[in-house]
């Protein structure tokens, strides 16, 4: 059974991350969206909230299960028995960002990391660029899946 892990701090999660998901699927038999906990980091929305976003775009997915953590993405992958470690790659920068890490992950435990290319009309989007557009009153539409956009009219 191939079993990866798909980490973020998902504040909030973005229709690129929702790409990257929705694109994985059919090469693993189960994903498991896991939202790192940071002390350090100010978020904009809470743990609970991020949670029920993704809990809700993947409602109907029973390959996906959402889970948080704290510490290392290798330790939580070794707990959980993952295989794999799922990032998305929006442009050279994140690759270069990303292979150091996915480097260093293989050294201290063996997993490998997948990377995917964002699909072109979702490469340009971020978690920042969506609060900073939510900070200005501008429309989520072509950012963020439904659940982000339903819960930040009630705000």
């Amino acid at each position: 059974m191939r079993k990866a892990v798909f980490p973020g701090s998902f504040d909030p999660i973005t229709l690129g991350h929702a790409n990257v998901i929705e694109r994985a699927l059919p090469l693993f038999d189960e994903l498991v969206i896991a939202i790192g906990i940071n002390d350090a980091k100010k978020y904009r929305f809470s743990l609970e909230q991020r949670l029920e976003f993704i809990k809700e775009t993947f409602k109907s997915e029973t390959k996906i299960s959402v889970e948080t953590y704290s510490g290392l993405t290798t330790e939580f992958c070794k707990d959980i028995q993952a295989d794999f470690i799922l990032r998305g790659l929006r442009n050279p920068a994140d690759f270069e960002f990303e292979k150091a890490i996915a480097i260093t992950n293989r050294k201290l435990t063996g997993i490998d990391t997948v990377f995917l290319l964002t699909s072109a009309d979702t490469s340009f989007i971020s978690s920042s660029i969506v609060r900073d557009i939510l900070k200005h009153g501008g429309d989520l539409t072509n950012f963020a899946p439904q659940a982000v956009i339903n819960a930040t009219k009630k705000d």
